[in-house]
């Protein structure tokens, strides 16, 4: 618990105020202390007692301790709260024991959760909005095992039904080409240069000698390739998954078909137009879905029914699926579904990333100058960076629209984010390199450390732990970002005003203590978002 929890905790114990938020604010003049609450304004209407009243009353409540060393009522009615400098320093110590773990839950949550993202068709490259999903998406990942959940990371690998069918199309007539053969490209095909480029590897392993083969030959080839040029890519964007389910498998194990068949046996569906439709408008979808189209075939819908059917008998307490922005309409066909299944829609979350704009030179970036096709996630990395692109990506929330400004995003400036806040932890590396040079070691007792900067650091720090569980429980990864750049901000203004390493030994060696817990601070939070704390730059 931070201490603005705790302040909270200690007012709502003082006074019965169960329906009224309790906010408590940092004050601009520290004369009004560490931290400031409104709330005996707030209760004047539902006490009908004048503020400074109230406020006398809840104060009359609290008692100052290890924590709260002094609050203070000032007019019309705000109270002020002085932390301890001794419970402050206290928790230097803490985080130089802790380390790579300050910050994290001791305690198991016991919630299992499934957190699905990326799950790009294997029909092609990454581009930069699967970038976005998976920036999301793994750092919610390493948030939540921070937090002490019990997380899976999942990707879905869409191997089956018409797309790939058309994918084994598009590399055979590539194929017959380069054999001197008539070829047509299928209008519903793939036809970027990767599709070219497994045309040429069959050619060159197999010369003339597929021509026969069908098109599962080609789809399995072709998907294999594209398949290990994702995982590169998601590899190299600092991304991993524990489980890569396939589409192909659900219907190997029936699945998919016994998911029908229950749907019908339960009258969930009705035919009409030769096809077999699912009755998700009683369930608050805005109009009813087919499952099962005129010519047999099924429509994307029932394998993905059969799918998240799945992810439920594996007993997850929460299954969220991160999908692109065209997925909106998709939300309510999907939890009609499960409900009809007789499971829990409430457990399906669904996270739906907008679209990004890439701006360079102050002009929007639709083409790859390479390919002439969509920005890829590999080209991105190589123009921006993958520290840059995960840190700008992870700035803003996932419903939200974003401009990525590839120009601030490899500026070598403080203008750019992600370097203010890599620089400040390296700026304390060279620090500690010195002292280190002059035997100076971290002190385990303070008596020094006086300024105003040094204590809003050690606020700061102090926060580390509920902005964790808050980016947790809220699925707000970007609350990391946030925090990280207030802590690096704290600590560079910490660094102008006041002289870390002096002939002093005590002092020095206080200070040592000081910046070594702002380092692991900034490095523990970092590493929740996928980006490197650099110890030299």
């Amino acid at each position: 618990m931070d201490i603005k929890d705790y302040i909270k905790e200690k007012i709502q114990k003082s006074i019965d105020i169960s329906d009224t938020e309790i906010i408590i604010d940092i004050p601009k003049d520290k004369k009004n202390g560490d931290y400031s609450s409104n709330i005996a304004l707030k209760l004047t209407k539902i006490l009908k007692d004048n503020p400074m009243n109230i406020a006398n009353k809840i104060v009359e409540n609290i008692k100052c301790d290890d924590i709260l060393e002094k609050i203070e009522i000032a007019s019309p009615g705000f109270i002020n709260f002085y932390t301890s400098k001794k419970y402050l320093l206290d928790n230097i110590n803490k985080v130089l024991e802790e380390k790579d773990n300050y910050g994290s839950s001791k305690e198991s949550k016991n919630l299992k959760i499934n957190l699905e993202y990326v799950s790009a068709n294997p029909t092609g490259i990454l581009h930069l909005g699967h970038a976005r999903g998976a920036s999301y998406g793994d750092s919610l990942a390493r948030i939540y095992k921070f937090a002490g959940y019990d997380v899976t990371r999942e990707y879905y690998i869409n191997d089956a039904g018409n797309q790939m069918y058309n994918l084994g199309v598009s590399i055979k007539e590539r194929y017959k080409e380069l054999c001197g053969i008539n070829f047509e490209l299928p209008e519903n095909g793939y036809h970027g240069k990767e599709i070219i480029d497994i045309a040429k590897n069959i050619y060159e392993e197999f010369q003339d000698t597929k021509l026969e083969e069908d098109i599962p030959f080609f789809k399995k080839y072709g998907l294999n390739i594209l398949l290990s040029k994702i995982k590169k890519d998601l590899a190299d964007f600092n991304v991993e998954f524990d489980v890569w389910s396939s589409e192909q498998s659900i219907y190997d194990r029936n699945e998919v078909k016994n998911v029908l068949n229950k749907l019908i046996e339960d009258n969930r569906t009705y035919e009409s137009d030769d096809a077999i439709w699912l009755k998700t408008s009683e369930y608050g979808d805005e109009k009813d879905r087919v499952l099962v189209k005129n010519d047999g075939t099924y429509t994307y819908l029932l394998p993905d029914i059969a799918y998240h059917n799945d992810k439920y008998k594996r007993n997850y307490d929460n299954i969220i699926d991160v999908l692109g922005a065209d997925h909106h309409g998709y939300i309510p066909r999907l939890k009609a579904s499960m409900e009809m299944l007789g499971n829990d829609s409430n457990k399906l979350d669904v996270k739906i990333l907008q679209m990004v704009r890439l701006i360079q030179d102050g002009k929007e970036v639709k083409m790859s100058k390479r390919t002439g096709n969509a920005i890829t996630i590999r080209e991105l990395m190589e123009e921006v960076g993958v520290d840059a692109t995960r840190y700008f990506y992870i700035m803003r929330s996932l419903d939200t629209q974003m401009d990525f400004d590839m120009d601030l995003a490899t500026k070598k400036s403080n203008d750019n984010p992600v370097y203010y806040v890599q620089y400040a932890h390296a700026r304390i590396c060279s620090i500690l390199r010195d002292a280190e040079s002059k035997n100076l070691k971290a002190s385990t007792c303070f008596e020094t450390i006086e300024s105003e900067e040094a204590y809003d650091i050690l606020k700061k720090i102090y926060e580390f732990n509920t902005v964790v569980e808050n980016s947790a429980s809220k699925k707000l990864p970007h609350l990391i970002t946030n925090y990280v750049y207030d802590l690096a901000g704290l600590f560079h203004t910490y660094y102008s005003k006041e002289k870390i390493l002096t002939d002093n030994k005590k002092y020095s060696e206080e200070r040592i203590a000081l910046i070594t817990a702002v380092k692991i601070t900034i490095s523990n939070a970092l590493s929740l978002i996928g980006v490197s704390s650099p110890e030299k730059m």
